[in-house]
């Protein structure tokens, strides 16, 4: 049976340690990792992003677009200094006519 290594595109072999750890590279320092061990005794370690309950309508429609929008305006958009006053008196105005 030939086995190829079509799906990677490196195979290290690494040694567990004493105290069960083995070490994947400075460049996974402070990453988060899900390890998935499978029936047939192979484990695949994925790098993963990990969203907070408290944040995850920011991936659900319509937020996700509007906040896709947003950052393209302000990516095309400089910025411009503010007067405060200005913003201020826009500010009571409109609170007036409601």
């Amino acid at each position: 049976m030939d086995v190829t290594e079509s799906v990677t595109d490196q195979v290290e072999i690494k040694v567990v340690g004493k105290s069960g750890q083995i070490s994947l590279g400075k460049s996974y320092a402070g990453k988060t990792l899900r390890l998935e061990r499978r029936r047939d005794g192979t484990m695949l370690i994925t790098a993963v992003a990990v969203v907070p309950e408290s944040q995850l309508w920011t991936l659900e429609e319509p937020h996700r677009s509007q906040i896709a929008h947003g950052l393209t305006w302000a990516a095309g958009t400089h910025a411009k200094e503010t007067s405060l006053e200005a913003l201020t008196k826009r500010s009571e105005r409109r609170r007036g006519r409601k």
